[in-house]
């Protein structure tokens, strides 16, 4: 009965699909010793990890099945086939070839997709072809792209080298003979293991409903590191491209509006058909001052606050960012929305948590025309410093279109050279930016947003930095113990700090210091090490990425003052514009902070895992609810107890049940204001309701 098996094109088939497999069960291996976080900054217990592995091998199972039926097809075509014709081995080898230098190069984008932004290769991933010329850069400068380059055609070189062996082997021997009963019998085998293999279960499996094995199987721990195991990046790519990105769900908007108004604090009579807007008048706790303050707003690249002295970490990589925290406002609890620098600029503009799934909002010329608080300083200038190009990520579109009046400083407009993919250095960008604005008249404001971007790969540090010295005392395992992952990132956080002190240095020698606000955040935090010096939650609840620095510094208006409550990046513009009494309309779901919250303890909104099915969650300064965008999986922790990942939904109902409605609330709300607060032209500023015209 096994006669069946020494069939020349099933043994030719079952030869090339084990090349294949074997090839990317290595290439998970790979994954697994040198990109994963598992066993390194991330513990998870072994059956777990097993578990986890265990779907992703289905998975490259399933792919090498799929990437062979082409060639089953080509093996019993009636003449033209692998046996009979030269030419159709040809075309298998041609195919093969062509197929494995996909593959390894979907791997390959995959591993650097992760080292960067910590996420399997998935859809959104296309954002990066809209910025081709400085995605390019950054790889180029990043990378070492013609080692991969050269490592990646040679591997496949190989691979066509096996599979014309494997053809010569096999294809060209005489014909055996096979008995027709063995053929039908070595028929089911082969059905079979097609379909158990399409399938990914062999047990567990309602018949009348096969639900075949998904990538939402990886996550079953609920550990984001632990499922990236059990990923296959071409699967993945390829199943996220396929998932329904409708813009929002009016049904859940209306749902949630009530709650939303509650939480905005809306007017009885503002109340309409989906209207978020409040007017704000001048506040009583507006700074008293002889000239409206000027405000200059600094976006700290990739700083987490768990590099930051302030909040901890040793080493001292921030001295003079310590410095600002223990002389101004320090929030101890601050949250961007959604990590990555594009949506956390979008998020600190537009006052919207920037919960596109597949793109930053930014990129979407549907909605880059946003109502702003920065549109309505009147009477100020109103300036953007970037040291490279303003157009990643379309944010000049944004920006230009958004904010009436705004002089935009990018690269071509500096003096000094670029130093890598990111244009100038952070330093020329402080000093530059700082003579522009010391010769602003003194009777002039103004509102300067300066982005920072040296703390970021590939980690430059120029030749010009003036005394700034590089620090090469401290072991990896030092580093590596406390939140740094080597020198050159240990070193960038210093310089980025060293920088931010010579700009302070500059600004206090001039004649704006005393009447500006400055306010410093960042933007997210990169990938990280262990943190032993952070509250446990940070870690156990992945909650890092999200938690960065924030301070408010102005000597001369205002007192040092350490802030608990959580605080969202939204928040802080409509803060900003309540200290400097502006009177304006507030038409997102951003708060001053200074005003009372009606929820009580003060709640942030983060997306913990983004894509088409992301996980969300509502922070205050002692409990996280998180949940799947669903509603599904929702669960409820007490950040600062000996065991946070515990579940305490059930012990504690009624914040559970207020903090799972707000992180649903937001996030249908967030979805249905990207288009609600958009403007399609400048006439519809004159409206005066808050829905879109």
């Amino acid at each position: 009965m096994m006669g069946w098996w020494h069939s020349r094109r099933l043994r030719f088939l079952t030869a090339c699909a084990a090349a294949l497999l074997i090839l990317m069960v290595l290439l998970r291996a790979v994954f697994y010793l040198f990109f994963s976080e598992v066993g390194d900054t991330v513990d998870a217990p072994a059956g777990q990890v097993w578990r986890t592995l265990s779907v992703g091998l289905r998975f490259d199972l399933r792919l090498t099945l799929l990437m062979v039926l082409p060639l089953a097809v080509l093996a019993w075509l009636p003449r033209f086939n692998l046996v009979r014709s030269r030419a159709a081995r040809g075309l298998a080898l041609v195919y093969l070839g062509l197929a494995t230098l996909l593959l390894l190069l979907t791997y390959i984008l995959d591993f650097g997709h992760y080292v960067y932004l910590g996420d399997r290769l998935n859809i959104t991933a296309l954002r990066f072809l809209q910025d081709t010329r400085m995605s390019t850069q950054m790889v180029w400068e990043s990378y070492p792209v013609v080692w991969i380059t050269l490592g990646w055609l040679a591997l496949s070189a190989l691979m066509v080298w096996l599979f014309a062996r494997l053809s010569a082997r096999f294809l060209l021997r005489d014909k055996p003979p096979i008995r027709t009963r063995s053929l039908w019998a070595g028929g089911v085998v082969v059905v079979l293991v097609l379909a158990f293999g399409l399938l990914g279960r062999a047990t567990d499996i309602n018949w009348e409903n096969p639900v075949p094995l998904r990538w939402s199987d990886a996550f079953a721990s609920g550990d984001k590191a632990v499922a990236a195991l059990g990923l296959n990046p071409v699967l993945f790519f390829y199943d996220t491209s396929q998932l329904d990105t409708e813009p929002y769900d009016l049904e859940a908007v209306r749902r949630y509006y009530p709650m939303m108004a509650d939480f905005l604090a809306l007017p009885a009579d503002r109340r309409g058909d989906l209207n978020y807007r409040r007017h704000v008048t001048v506040q009583p706790h507006r700074l008293d001052t002889d000239r409206p303050p000027n405000i200059v707003v600094v976006m700290l690249e990739s700083l987490g606050a768990s590099r930051v002295g302030a909040y901890g970490t040793p080493f001292d990589p921030t001295p003079n960012l310590d410095r600002i925290a223990e002389g101004g406002w320090f929030f101890e609890h601050f949250y961007v929305p959604v990590t990555g620098t594009a949506k956390s600029i979008w998020a600190f503009l537009t006052g919207i948590p920037d919960v596109a799934p597949e793109e930053t909002a930014s990129r979407n010329p549907l909605i880059g025309h946003q109502r702003m608080i920065v549109d309505q300083l009147d009477g100020y200038r109103k300036l953007y410093m970037v040291g490279g190009n303003a157009g990643w990520a379309n944010l000049e579109g944004l920006l230009t279109r958004s904010i009436d009046g705004l002089e935009l400083y990018e690269e071509g407009d500096w003096q000094s050279p670029n130093v890598d993919v990111w244009g100038i250095s952070d330093l020329a960008l402080f000093k530059e930016s700082h003579a522009i604005l010391d010769a602003i008249p003194d009777d002039q404001p103004f509102f300067a947003f300066i982005q920072t971007a040296g703390n970021h790969r590939p980690f430059t540090i120029p030749p010009n930095n003036d005394d700034f010295q590089v620090r090469d005392d401290l072991s990896e395992e030092q580093l590596n113990g406390n939140g740094f992952k080597n020198a050159a990132q240990y070193n960038a956080v210093r310089l980025l700090d060293y920088n931010v002190g010579r700009f302070m240095d500059l600004a206090r020698q001039s004649d704006y210091f005393d009447n500006t606000l400055f306010v410093f955040f960042g933007d997210h935090n990169n990938r990280i090490t262990t943190l032993p010096h952070m509250p446990r939650f940070q870690e156990a609840l992945r909650l890092e990425s999200h938690h960065v620095p924030h301070m408010i510094y102005a000597p001369k208006l205002l007192e040092p003052r350490r802030i608990r409550e959580a605080v969202s990046l939204i928040d802080v513009m409509p803060t900003v514009a309540g200290l400097i009494g502006l009177d304006y309309d507030n038409t997102t779901l951003g708060r001053d902070i200074q005003q009372p919250a009606p929820e009580g303890d003060r709640t942030a909104f983060v997306v913990l895992r983004e894509g088409p099915r992301p996980q969300i969650g509502a922070v205050t300064a002692d409990h996280l609810a998180r949940l799947n965008h669903d509603g599904e999986a929702a669960s409820l922790h007490t950040l600062y107890s000996d065991n946070p990942e515990q579940d305490r939904s059930e012990t504690d109902p009624d914040t559970f049940n207020h903090l799972f409605d707000l992180a649903r609330g937001f996030y249908e709300t967030s979805r249905y204001l990207f288009y609600d607060n958009a403007i399609r032209d400048r006439q519809s500023r004159a409206t005066t309701d808050g829905a879109q015209p």
